[in-house]
């Protein structure tokens, strides 16, 4: 790919040169690379932070996931917020973002005015090298502001305390000015931050309000009696932990939820008729979306609770599945796997943590018989299906075998996702609609980064099926496969999961289905931020100079108005009528994507049911209530 063809000339020039003696200085390739004193440097702090920010802030992103580097910035300033808190100063955050940037005041003590400059310049300083001033604290290494001050293009920081206030202005991690004095006007205790991510680090990034409101809903389940405020929204929460699991459990409980709670440890556990585990667990009020430790002693102490109680031996995943359950601990010295603080380290913990767990689950489950004997029904018929489960799934796996090695309907990429290693975030999947939208895909895709599976038809509507459905259809089964997930969401083979369907009915009826398809059974694809949809030009518009793509009427109307008299207009009703050459661009770096989140839906369950389930009278009344029908499609 892209070698140069030899003309005769050339040729020759290269055959003299050939019978030389090799007296010339070898090629690049084969030349020593001078490694010298000169080749060793030295980055100072902003140097090094802005060349390496992954190692700070994990990926970089766009702001359309929520564990994207910009929402780690804002959380880095608000764990000092937090710390705060929790030596008992400041009930209130006030939070403003907006696309100029991001404004955090909290009402704690405030930073010891001579130091305002260094906490958030001079890397390993920080007040929490020491338990006398912060006990339980998140951050613990002296870095975090310091990475969100080195990758911002504005960086404001100011202190009030009795009376007196320090401020410091920087650019990209350089100080520019710094002015302390008396306050002019009444000013609470407390520490202030406006900082504006760089662009330049930050590519076209964009701060989606979803995301930090469930962040702040996040602090405020932690930390009981704190009032977080979101552009003047505020968020609250009285019972902690309860209050998530009450939110966030979008599908019927079958028991009331066990919560417990004391000065180190609180956790909260239900189940639900969900097939997927669903779990929040939390270190010093830091989320910690990888788990870890105490999430693994969280898993193991509730089994040993559950199989004492009820003097059986039950599988661990017959235990877990459905349940939906929190843990949040408190540690003096927490060891986190790194800076980004995703998953706890701490291997000495664990069987003081998982004997506490047992005792806690234990004894919560004798003092309520009746919720605990609904658990116990709930796992004994987990366990009778899984080994009906079993048998379908062998057959399914035979019959996979003897079809073929490789899933038919699957057109591969050559990398594949690895979370551990965080390699492989650049890759997808189209899950196209027939033959002709992947022919399009597949004559324009990166063979290395884009993979496509092929639907034959209208998948299987699963909204009231159970988990044996998905492995007696052939085609769901081979869908399973390709992504991985069979077992566990955590094998994901591709960062996203991309729906390219018509912009037609029946598109639309394959998008519900699919989505249908991963509630149901596979959540977490959609709860991590994986599943996206594919937005496709409905037309094009061009004269002999421009060509405009029409995502919309809007902007169909204002391409006709831009070319002028006697445009040529194309609608395009399926993927396959655009050609592999025009595709390659929507596909491409330009390529727009709409992230499914159920996030908002609090009454998910119903919704899908209404839309989705057995037709019922209501629903019939409501599609003929709403019922357009356009004059293009009576045409």
């Amino acid at each position: 790919m892209g070698a140069k063809h030899t003309t005769n000339s050339t040729a020759g020039k290269a055959k003299q040169a050939a019978n030389k003696p090799a007296t010339s200085n070898p090629p690049p390739a084969m030349q020593e690379i001078r490694y010298t004193e000169d080749e060793i440097k030295s980055l100072d702090w902003r140097e090094h932070i802005r060349l390496r920010p992954g190692m700070y802030i994990g990926k970089l992103g766009d702001g359309s996931t929520p564990d994207d580097g910009i929402y780690v910035l804002l959380k880095e300033v608000l764990d000092n917020c937090i710390d705060e808190f929790a030596m008992g100063y400041g009930k209130q955050i006030d939070v403003q973002v907006n696309e100029t940037g991001v404004t955090v005041r909290d009402y704690g003590r405030g930073i010891p005015l001579g130091k305002v400059v260094d906490c958030v310049s001079q890397i390993n300083t920080g007040g929490k090298f020491s338990d006398d001033v912060f006990q339980f604290s998140v951050g613990m290494n002296g870095v975090g502001t310091k990475a969100v001050n080195a990758l911002s293009t504005q960086f404001e920081v100011r202190a009030y305390r009795d009376g007196e206030y320090s401020e410091a202005f920087f650019q990209r991690g350089n100080l520019v000015s710094q002015k302390r004095g008396k306050c002019t006007s009444p000013q609470r205790n407390g520490t202030y931050v406006r900082f504006a991510p760089d662009p330049d680090i930050f590519k076209k990034f964009q701060f989606r309000e979803e995301h930090v409101l469930r962040r702040l809903r996040m602090y405020a389940y932690l930390n009981a009696g704190l009032t977080l405020e979101l552009n003047g929204a505020k968020i609250v929460s009285e019972n902690g932990l309860l209050d998530l699991i009450h939110d966030e459990a979008q599908f019927e409980k079958l028991y009331q939820p066990f919560h417990y709670r004391s000065k180190t440890l609180e956790l909260v556990f239900t189940h639900t008729n969900r097939f997927s585990e669903e779990y929040y667990s939390f270190v010093n009020g830091q989320f910690t979306n990888d788990g870890g430790t105490h999430l693994s002693a969280f898993k193991e102490g509730l089994l040993k609770a559950v199989n004492e109680f009820s003097k059986k031996k039950f599988d661990g995943d017959d235990v877990r599945e459905g349940i939906i359950g929190a843990i949040a601990i408190r540690l003096k010295d927490p060891i986190f796997e790194s800076q980004t603080k995703n998953k706890l380290g701490n291997q000495e913990i664990r069987s003081d943590l998982v004997a506490e767990i047992k005792r806690v689950v234990e004894e919560m489950l004798h003092r309520e018989p009746a919720e605990a004997a609904k658990l116990i029904s709930k796992v004994e018929e987990t366990g009778k299906l899984r080994a009906e489960l079993n048998a379908v799934k062998k057959l399914a796996r035979e019959r996979s075998r003897a079809v073929s090695v490789r899933v038919p309907q699957l057109k591969d990429c050559k990398h594949h996702l690895n979370k551990h290693k965080g390699t492989g975030l650049d890759t997808m999947i189209f899950i196209t609609e027939g033959q002709s939208a992947a022919g399009s895909i597949v004559s324009c895709r990166d063979v290395n980064t884009q993979a496509i599976f092929t639907l034959k038809g209208k998948p299987l509507n699963v909204c009231d099926a159970k988990r044996d459905a998905l492995y007696k259809n052939v085609e769901i089964y081979n869908l399973m496969q390709s992504l991985d997930i069979e077992e566990t969401v955590d094998r994901l083979r591709y960062q996203k999961v991309i729906l390219a369907t018509d912009a037609d009915v029946d598109g639309l009826h394959i998008r519900n289905l699919m989505i249908t398809l991963f509630l149901r059974f596979f959540d977490r694809v959609i709860k991590e931020g994986h599943l996206y949809l594919l937005e496709t030009p409905l037309f094009r518009v061009r004269n002999k100079k421009e060509t405009f793509y029409c995502y919309s009427e809007e902007e169909r109307v204002s391409a006709i108005a831009a070319c002028g008299r006697n445009p040529e207009i194309t609608r395009f009703k399926g993927l396959g009528e655009i050609s592999p050459g025009e595709f390659k661009a929507f596909i491409g770096k330009s390529m727009r994507l709409t992230p499914v989140d159920s996030t908002r839906d609090r009454d998910l369950k119903d919704t899908v049911e209404f839309y989705m389930g057995r037709n019922t009278q209501e629903r019939r009344q409501y599609i003929m209530d709403n019922l357009v029908i356009t004059e293009e499609s009576l045409s």
